[in-house]
């Protein structure tokens, strides 16, 4: 049987990317999306027109009840789920400390970290050999922010993924005598539409000077990095936390 795997935010970005990469792949793909569902379901559509299986659900993953609703959809459809990509995240208009307020602070940690949380404790639930499962692997999107701090642009984003960064690695220990691996990809600069939402759509060609390589990441990189840590190839891999930053 094909493994089950759910994508957060997969409607586009990296996770779409995953979704693509990972129904070639042989795996079954549930795309989550918050709000684009002709995004999410365009996506569905190419996947199944390529002899993949897959299917979309709107859950915002920032919503406790909303997540546990989706994981019962697996339930459903599919059994339950073999791996999980905790990819959902958003990020506010660059600004520096003195303009964050509680509200801001509440939307960035609800998704980013909240979000995560919420995901990984179904999986865990429906994958643990404790539990009756059959183990499983999970993945989580950490950023290279968590080590740079983003000052004068992104610190609530970047204590955010800083945040993942710790939970990748406690919950790594938690699960892994239970069949589960838990890691992390931490993206640098990446070209995609996230930059629009904090106020500089072009942010990747001014910041690309300053990465070793010279250029903004894709998608489709990321995605490959994730695909791996997902896969028996990383066997030994728990607790990891995998840079694709360009050297950053």
């Amino acid at each position: 049987m094909s493994k089950r795997l759910l994508i957060t935010g997969a409607g586009r970005g990296i996770g779409a990317a995953t979704a693509q990469i990972a129904a070639e792949k042989g795996y079954r793909v549930m795309v989550n999306y918050r709000a684009d569902r002709i995004a999410a379901e365009s996506l569905v559509a190419r996947i199944v027109d390529q002899g993949g299986e897959a299917l979309c659900w709107q859950a915002d993953i920032a919503d406790e009840q909303a997540v546990c609703e989706m994981f019962a959809e697996l339930d459903r459809c599919w059994g339950g789920v073999d791996a999980l990509v905790n990819n959902a995240g958003i990020l506010e208009t660059q600004c520096r400390l003195e303009q964050i307020d509680g509200g801001r602070l509440q939307r960035v940690f609800a998704t980013n970290v909240f979000g995560s949380f919420y995901c990984a404790r179904e999986a865990v639930k429906r994958m643990s050999t404790r539990n009756g499962g059959g183990g499983g692997a999970i993945v989580n999107l950490s950023s290279i922010a968590a080590s740079l701090g983003a000052p004068n642009e992104y610190l609530d984003y970047a204590a955010a993924k800083g945040a993942i960064d710790s939970f990748t690695r406690g919950l790594a220990k938690e699960v892994a005598e239970e069949g589960i691996r838990v890691n992390a990809v931490r993206p640098g600069v990446i070209d995609t539409q996230i930059h629009t939402a904090g106020g500089e759509p072009d942010r990747v060609t001014r910041v690309a000077q300053s990465v070793p390589l010279k250029r903004g990441g894709t998608a489709q990189e990321v995605a490959q990095a994730i695909l791996w840590l997902l896969s028996d190839k990383a066997s030994y891999c728990t607790g990891t936390l995998l840079d694709v930053a360009g050297g950053r």
